[in-house]
């Protein structure tokens, strides 16, 4: 079985089919077109440069096309990048399909949506639950293929729902650790916090950001969405209030686009278990790609540091 494109070390070269995530027109310093391609397998995903680029260029490696490439491994700045040597798209008569190049999380889409209706079957509060269940009802479909985002952290299939479980498992032992924590309320702000992605990214493949998700965010449109739920089900009061302040404030800081810091404790608390499953899930795919005794990459999400993997690590 071949190996994934995150696996390959500096100096090897590959012979693989390969999809484009993401391809960026830009000119050189001699003045001619070249694209800079995101190249994916389920492993993970490589850069690479095609030099002096044509009209046919752009079109035959656009987002969502499969690829047949020969070339090898090298390191630029800290990274690896895949210098091209041969090109072509792939032909219907090659036997490969999309699937075959989509990362998607570890846990079936069954389980995921079993543990997060559990835990709204759990809640006391009848007016966060219906919210919190006619919101999920609503969007489920999309929850369950999305990524957590473009880049950085959960970008796979289904990495919404699985950033979203883990979160939950989280909140669960923390909330235990300290009871005076309303389980309904920061349960309710893990289901709801980035529901909004499903309306601010394009989908599972090749995900970009939509005209919406430009213009508002993610966190605009839950708050909205949340207002919405509530007077169709014909709730008011203060919960529906919280769980808007909860959406709007899980980023933590302005400068990290949140509308407003944390002002209630499950706030707090969200802001905290998200932030730390998103660098957990960095942290473990990029350390899973290099040996014990070696560093990472730089992970520009984790302050540009490279990450080092002790020996005795298996």
């Amino acid at each position: 079985m071949t190996k994934g494109i995150q696996y390959y070390d500096v100096g090897e070269q590959i012979e693989l089919f390969l999809l484009i995530k993401n391809a960026t027109k830009g000119i050189a310093s001699n003045g001619k077109p070249f694209l800079t391609l995101i190249l994916q397998d389920q492993s993970g995903e490589i850069e690479a440069k095609l030099w002096d680029a044509s009209n046919d260029d752009e079109k035959n490696y656009a987002p969502q096309k499969i690829v047949k490439v020969l070339g090898d491994i090298q390191n630029y700045r800290g990274r690896n990048q895949l210098r091209i040597r041969h090109i072509r798209p792939a032909s219907p008569e090659d036997p490969v399909n999309l699937s075959d190049f989509l990362e998607t999380a570890p846990v079936s889409k069954d389980e995921m949506i079993s543990k997060i209706t559990q835990f709204i079957f759990e809640m006391k509060n009848p007016n966060i639950q219906r919210i919190t269940r006619h919101l999920l009802k609503k969007h489920q479909e999309s929850f369950l293929e999305y990524p957590a985002a473009t880049k950085n952290h959960h970008e796979f299939v289904s990495g919404l729902a699985y950033h979203v479980t883990s979160m939950l498992d989280l909140s669960k032992a923390i909330a235990d650790l300290y009871p005076s924590l309303d389980k309904d309320l920061l349960y309710a702000g893990v289901i709801l916090h980035d529901l909004g992605k499903v309306i601010e990214l394009s989908g599972p493949v090749s995900t970009s950001y939509t005209v919406v998700g430009n213009l508002l965010g993610h966190i605009t449109i839950m708050v909205n969405e949340i207002g919405k739920a509530a007077d169709e089900l014909g709730i008011s009061g203060e919960e529906v209030l919280m769980l808007q302040h909860l959406v709007l404030s899980h980023h933590g800081k302005a400068e990290w686009g949140s509308p407003k810091p944390p002002l209630i404790k499950e706030a707090e608390i969200l802001h905290l278990i998200d932030n730390l499953d998103a660098k957990m899930n960095m942290l473990d795919r990029a350390l899973a790609r290099v040996k014990p005794g070696e560093f990472t990459e730089r992970i520009f999400a984790l302050d540009n540091r490279s990450f080092y993997k002790p020996t005795f690590h298996k």
